[in-house]
């Protein structure tokens, strides 16, 4: 039954359903929603009533490929792109500094580990790994290591994926609160766009029928068809080509038009974050034995040294908290959960910057990987 895709995605969608209620009508209110869904997902997963990491279904891959592009198309085609000016240039700051901040993190770990020991002969293409899916996200960890060929060492790497899903979930938490609480000790002036609109318009109150709810699918499937088709051809990443696809559209009145886009959007990133939450498997670390604690402590460290850095470089330069957050999210867990991010601070002004950055670090983090992995 675990494995029934009709059952992972009834237990699925009533995570989404039951976390919107929870935040909308109890105390829990104080959370919010993306929050509370990775929670849950990471709950049920462990307690084994749904698929983890180590018995992942075909479904998560499904999510993965093509529900948390979706989730980037759809929420894109409500930005203007006049906003790119006034967020843009601090956004791209401060990911090309948390990305520096990743790269000293992964020079400070390897040193606090017996990194030959743990890792053997692979501990370049480990540190190639890291780095990379800490600039850009996950496709970048599995570009490096398919071309190191660590794929094929069965329990570092299952360890190494484990680690990487525990704390990239609890890294969504941690910049979930960062503004929170950065503001509390050393606020900074909110970048403030005085866009039009309100954040929470993807609502039920958006009134979609079946006439447009089916144009605007076929808009969004026909253009994930298009960028897989040209990114083939070009080379691009995927998810570059798909931005711009929506970026085009999203300045076109009649596609501004048509309603359904940020409930279809906000949905796919719900989606894909209790998929974030399910991979989030504690008890797979086991299978690395008394590397486990090493495994764990050298990819935590990566994250911590980043983000001390980041936030050290938001003090100097006195930049929006909320800004610092989603960079550090583009960085850590790619251009979705930065997207989510940005939605859940309700600054529709930085989606478009959350998800540049997000891109940005999709096509430099293999780079960065390979450059870190020759060099160590």
């Amino acid at each position: 039954m675990i494995q029934n895709p009709l059952y992972i995605l009834t237990v699925l969608c009533g995570l989404i359903f039951i976390s919107e209620w929870l935040t909308k009508n109890t105390f829990l209110k104080h959370l919010s929603g993306p929050l509370l869904v990775i929670i849950l997902g990471a709950l049920l997963a462990n307690l084994g009533l749904i698929p983890s990491a180590s018995n992942a279904s075909p479904v998560y891959d499904s999510i993965f490929n093509y529900v948390a592009p979706a989730s980037i198309f759809y929420l894109l085609l409500g930005v203007n792109l006049k906003e790119l000016k006034k967020a843009g240039l601090p956004m791209l700051l401060a990911f090309v500094l948390g990305a520096a901040g990743t790269t000293l993190g992964v020079l400070v770990s390897l040193n606090l580990i017996d990194y030959q020991e743990v890792f053997g002969k692979n501990y370049a293409a480990i540190a190639g790994m890291m780095t990379g899916t800490y600039t850009g996200g996950s496709a970048n960890f599995n570009a490096v290591a398919l071309h190191y060929d660590v794929v094929r060492e069965g329990a570092i790497y299952t360890g190494i994926v484990v680690a990487d899903n525990i704390v990239t979930a609890l890294w969504m938490l941690v910049t979930l609160s960062l503004p929170a609480l950065m503001a509390r000790w050393k606020p900074h002036k909110s970048l403030q766009m005085n866009l039009r609109g309100d954040i929470d318009q993807y609502t039920e109150r958006e009134h979609v029928g079946p006439l447009r709810l089916g144009l605007m699918l076929f808009i969004g499937l026909t253009a994930m068809l298009l960028s897989n088709q040209l990114a083939e051809l070009s080379g691009v990443p995927s998810v570059l080509v798909l931005t711009t696809i929506a970026l085009v559209l999203a300045q076109l009145k009649v596609i501004q038009q048509i309603p359904g886009a940020k409930l279809l959007g906000m949905f796919a990133v719900y989606l894909f974050l209790v998929v974030v939450g399910a991979f989030c498997e504690l008890t797979a670390l086991v299978q690395v034995g008394e590397h486990a604690v090493s495994i764990l402590l050298f990819t935590v460290v990566i994250v911590l040294v980043h983000g001390l850095f980041l936030i050290l470089m938001g003090l100097v330069l006195r930049t929006d908290w909320c800004v610092i957050a989603i960079a550090s999210q583009a960085n850590i867990g790619g251009a979705s959960t930065a997207l989510a991010l940005a939605k859940s601070f309700k600054r529709n002004d930085l989606l478009l910057p959350a998800i540049l950055a997000g891109s940005l670090g999709t096509g430099l983090g293999t780079y960065l990987g390979f450059l870190v992995a020759g060099l160590v």
